[in-house]
């Protein structure tokens, strides 16, 4: 018979297991660091894991192929009213690096030397010691966030390419601190596919703002092309800033 049923561009996935738990019918396993389609008799084609994809790997084909195995409906649902442990099991996939997670900085280790960003600001140069990151939550790579992950909600984006925050020594002070991050090449990545991340962010977000931080080099004005791309794509304008960065260093 012919109906829907996903397929999975193996490629592309990075093996991080969201639409596995997205799956209500079990139908998709990590094996091998990759999604994989246990069987297609298992999928009900609604396409739900699709939204959980950070990188665009899976869609909805009709084709001929077997018929759903009603059986399977909501067999993961079942399977979680017997356990409330899913919470804390690892990802499929053994690799948690990229599971979204938020970082609360209130306080930081005095013990260990670590200066909050207050501090170092009043602090002479010569007797500065660690001075304590400003990331607000994990993964930052564009390709692997999730658009849908709770700390995008009501956020202050910055959207910096690469290279940047090894260019600009406070890095994390001025531009990272207060601020949902997420980071990209527009020379060696799929500016299309950074176009159409950025605006799956803005859609599914309130986001307040976005700063963009960019190298002085003209491939990085790709950044700046995909974010303006992708607000009009989403027809969501937000206060919106650009910054340069010279490849000494310094802000242009």
């Amino acid at each position: 018979m012919k109906r829907n049923v996903i397929e999975i561009n193996e490629e592309k996935c990075v093996g991080c297991g969201l639409c596995a738990g997205a799956c209500m019918q079990g139908a998709i396993e990590i094996i091998d660091g990759k999604a994989k389609l246990v069987s297609e008799s298992y999928c009900d084609g609604l396409g739900m894991c699709l939204p959980k994809c950070p990188v665009d790997a899976i869609h909805v084909v009709e084709k001929e192929t077997d018929q759903f195995d009603p059986s399977r409906k909501n067999i993961k649902a079942k399977s979680n009213e017997a356990s409330d442990k899913k919470n804390l099991e690892p990802l499929a996939c053994g690799c948690p690096g990229t599971a979204s997670k938020s970082i609360q900085r209130t306080a930081q280790i005095e013990s260990l030397g670590v200066l909050t960003s207050q501090q170092v600001k009043h602090e002479p140069v010569a007797s500065i010691g660690l001075i304590g990151s400003e990331l607000m939550q994990w993964p930052v790579q564009l390709r692997l966030v999730s658009p849908n992950a709770p700390y995008f909600k009501d956020a202050d984006l910055l959207i910096a390419a690469d290279c940047t925050a090894f260019a600009y020594g406070d890095f994390h002070r001025d531009f990272i601190k207060g601020k949902v991050t997420v980071i990209g090449c527009p020379k060696l990545d799929d500016n299309q596919y950074n176009t159409d991340k950025i605006a799956q962010i803005l859609s599914e977000n309130d986001i307040k703002s976005i700063t963009v931080v960019r190298m002085e080099v003209p491939c990085c004005g790709g950044m700046i092309q995909a974010v303006r791309q992708a607000m009009l794509k989403a027809q969501c304008i937000v206060p919106y800033t650009e910054v340069t960065i010279s490849s000494e260093g310094r802000v242009l």
